[in-house]
């Protein structure tokens, strides 16, 4: 009997990278902001605040959905939705990417979202408490269901190849890019357009996580209130906006000239089974997370050279997620060789966004040799014992990076990136 012939997976590159949060409105913006140490937390605009114990968040400023959208048709859309066709046109212009008949089918489509369009959600519940079912919009589904910014995207660009969307909470765009990247190594597809987008800073969702515990409410100084690592840290930020990366098949991005910004070669998942909010003890479960991704990049531990950790300013996440760092990287970590630092003391947590925001951030920081710093770190926790790069961006040669999401229900994440040297 005939043995069956084993497909080598094939190469995957990036070629485009779209940013939006509340520290900018583009990639280059995020960039430049994260160098100055710039904050994007700020009480909130979007409602009234009224017995709200949490009060402010990192809110994307400036923001014009009309710019990319026509106005009756951002109607139909919730905010979530205006982020991520934003973010995609800046990545597709970024990459160069054409989709055309003659490629459309093997261009595709990964992008998700954690909640959704809450804001509809809670504006079509006010309408049929005022007016009834009769006064319920016709498009409240499709602008609130999560898979609808992948299916505008498509629908956007013409891309006809794979299309979907994850919603694991905050480790949804990790798992979008991941998934999207063995999606073009299987050969199912030639270029996907992925990551992730939130717009959930509502009366309903703000309140949500407050009632958790889960937001800091340092409202009388909120540009310091995200502080991952530190010790007087106590709960993250909220934020909102969208990252989506241009993925592609080594052959087909050469074939057609694009600049290559960093290759994929790792993806690692893994579930806590352990508890709806919290984490594992020591971080058992994030530790196999970035095991999986090491082992399926073929690296060993002290090859990787920056994590840009999921580390959301929560007191007990921060913790586990170092113990899970030093589970893997032992003394390449312990040494202060392995640096790491946590972008959200800037952006604040995009939820299932967050993903694909740092995930650009880490290819960028690749690309020009400077890590990011944690700001608002003024005193470490005892506990953490890592490099956590404080205060200050700091200058070094990145040949791997690996970027961190984990989410509630104890999904996790971790992507690998090389730097493109070729």
């Amino acid at each position: 009997m005939a043995q069956a012939t084993t497909i080598p997976a094939r190469r995957v590159v990036v070629t485009g990278i779209g940013l939006i949060c509340g520290i900018g409105n583009t990639a280059p913006a995020v960039w430049d902001s994260l160098m100055a140490g710039t904050s994007g937390m700020a009480e909130i605009t979007a409602f009234d605040l009224e017995g709200h114990p949490a009060r402010f968040a990192a809110e994307v400023k400036n923001f014009d959905p009309h710019i990319f959208i026509e106005k009756k048709e951002a109607r139909k859309m919730g905010r979530f939705i205006h982020f991520a066709l934003a973010a995609a046109q800046e990545a597709m212009e970024h990459s160069g990417l054409q989709v055309t008949p003659e490629n459309a089918e093997d261009i595709g489509v990964h992008i998700g979202s954690g909640i959704g369009g809450f804001d509809i959600i809670e504006r079509e519940h006010t309408n049929l408490m005022n007016g009834g079912p009769r006064k319920i919009s016709p498009f409240f589904i499709p602008a609130s269901i999560v898979n609808l910014a992948a299916g505008h995207v498509s629908i956007r660009f013409g891309a006809k190849g794979p299309n979907q969307a994850a919603a694991t909470a905050c480790t949804t765009s990790a798992h979008s890019i991941g998934d999207a990247f063995r999606i073009i190594q299987r050969g199912d597809a030639e270029a996907m357009i992925a990551g992730g987008a939130e717009g959930a800073i509502t009366p309903l969702s703000v309140g949500g996580f407050a009632a958790m515990k889960a937001l800091s409410t340092r409202n009388d100084d909120p540009t310091h209130a995200s502080r991952p690592w530190d010790k007087d840290r106590d709960g993250f930020v909220i934020g909102e906006g969208a990252g989506i990366l241009i993925l592609e098949s080594l052959e087909f991005a050469q074939a057609r000239g694009a600049k290559i910004l960093g290759e994929v070669v790792g993806y690692g998942m893994s579930s806590d089974a352990f508890h709806m909010t919290g984490m594992a003890p020591g971080g058992e479960g994030c530790a196999r997370s970035m095991k999986n991704a090491l082992k399926s990049a073929g690296l060993q531990p002290n090859e990787i050279d920056y994590v840009n950790a999921h580390a959301t300013s929560t007191p007990l996440g921060d913790v586990m997620e170092s113990k899970g760092m030093e589970t893997v990287f032992g003394e390449h970590a312990l040494s202060h060789k392995l640096l790491v630092s946590s972008t959200k003391s800037m952006t604040g947590h995009l939820l299932g966004g967050a993903g694909g925001l740092e995930a650009g951030i880490t290819l960028m920081a690749m690309q020009k040799g400077i890590v990011p710093p944690t700001m608002n770190l003024d005193n470490v926790d005892p506990e953490c014992r890592l490099n956590y790069v404080p205060n200050k961006a700091q200058n070094a040669q990145l040949n791997y990076a690996l970027s961190n999401s984990f989410g509630f229900g104890g999904t996790n994440g971790s992507l690998i990136f090389k730097r493109w040297d070729e």
